[in-house]
């Protein structure tokens, strides 16, 4: 377990204080500098210690920090049985499992894990590029349980994917030939991921819909009646995914009885300082200023999609951000990768008062000379170290 200590960084006035998740404060021990390139950066401060026993403080994800002020759940207020004990301590210590590159909300993360520890079928919603597919599949793998992955969204026949397919042999005659997702719900304690669920087939959401009723638990392979049934196996956890609203033009309205079904966990759309800080972690090596830019303009797009006197229809999302940020890893400038990536989504119907006239103008505002000559920061990549 790690033991060094970790603060974050709070700016009271023209101050940058530095408190640990004991409430000790440690501005005296860092540096200035350090303490507001963390706090610009939306970062925390670790303690560490080099060969020669000095200390240093390095920037860490402030996921990190939080790890540190997250309690295990006493059970000695509780009284349960050992076994419920056990399943409590998981729960409730389970945000250590939480990936330092997901951004997501303590009690959100905790009643996820809860919920899929349960058996609960999920339903994870949320603005398209926000992190639900991330989510669940982190999700999948902190439980450590045989996993299944299916797109349905992009599924032409939902008969062959979720039940199989009839075939002809001369030798074997006419044989039927169970899908994958048969398999899936035959494995116990399997966590079987239905991503994009709102844009499934109608037909899809039928053959589901005793599958997912926790009084039912069967799939049938034939309308018919008397048809063979396949039973879901004990533990069976399903977590599926889904665009809800108006905007999302390809999803449809969901079945409020397929709905029904799940409990709903709701991806937050992130701040521009929780996208910086995230930005910032996936790609350290690039400028600070230039991260933040790019999520500055993300987050001005979501705003003004929202605006009743809005000139933009959606927001860019953070997976375009992501996207973007790539390229500026990868040595292309910020005009460059703002016209390869957030153009493309906006229509240029309307000339100067098109969509697509607004981003660019946006975009514009942050690009200085159109150059990438800052796009490394070298102390950063010579040292990895913010406070030295």
């Amino acid at each position: 377990m790690n033991t060094n200590v970790v603060v974050k960084i709070e700016k009271s006035g023209n101050r940058f204080n530095a408190w640990d998740s004991d409430g000790k404060k440690w501005t005296s021990k860092i540096g200035t500098g350090t303490r507001k390139k963390a706090y610009d950066k939306g970062m925390a401060l670790e303690q560490r210690t080099n060969k020669s026993g000095n200390h240093y403080w390095w920037s860490v994800p402030m996921s990190v920090f939080e790890k540190t002020s997250t309690p295990v759940f006493d059970v000695s207020s509780v009284e349960v049985p050992s076994d419920h004990a056990e399943v409590l301590n998981f729960i409730h210590d389970s945000y250590k499992l939480k990936p330092q590159g997901l951004v997501m909300k303590e009690l959100k993360w905790k009643y996820l894990v809860r919920s899929a520890v349960r058996g609960k079928n999920i339903l994870m919603t949320g603005p398209a590029g926000c992190g639900k597919t991330m989510a669940a599949k982190s999700l999948v793998n902190s439980l450590d349980r045989p996993d299944f992955y299916f797109n349905l969204g992009a599924t032409q026949d939902p008969r062959s994917t979720l039940i199989g397919n009839t075939h002809f042999d001369k030798k074997k005659g006419t044989y039927f030939s169970a899908s994958l997702f048969v398999k899936a719900i035959q494995t116990p304690n399997a966590v079987i991921l239905l991503d994009e669920l709102s844009r499934a087939h109608p037909d899809a959401w039928n053959i589901l819909m005793t599958v997912l009723d926790s009084g039912q638990r069967y799939l049938r392979l034939d309308e018919a009646d008397g048809a063979e049934t396949v039973n879901v196996a004990e533990g069976v956890t399903f977590v599926a995914t889904a665009n809800i609203g108006n905007e999302y033009t390809s999803t449809r309205v969901m079945d409020k009885a397929l709905m029904d079904r799940f409990i709903i966990v709701e991806m937050d759309v992130l701040s521009d300082v929780e996208e910086h800080g995230l930005l910032t972690y996936m790609f350290p090596h690039v400028d600070s200023e230039l991260l933040k830019a790019v999520s500055e303009i993300s987050h001005l797009t979501r705003t003004e999609s929202k605006s009743d006197a809005g000139k933009i229809s959606t927001g860019i999302s953070t997976r375009t951000s992501v996207e973007l940020s790539g390229l500026l890893f990868d040595g292309f400038g910020l005009d460059e990768a703002a016209e390869v990536t957030i153009y493309p989504q906006y229509s240029d119907d309307g000339g100067v008062d098109s969509e697509r006239t607004f981003i660019k103008q946006l975009v514009q505002k942050y690009v200085s000379d159109g150059s990438s000559d800052d796009l490394f920061n070298e102390d950063e990549i010579e040292s990895n170290n913010i406070g030295a």
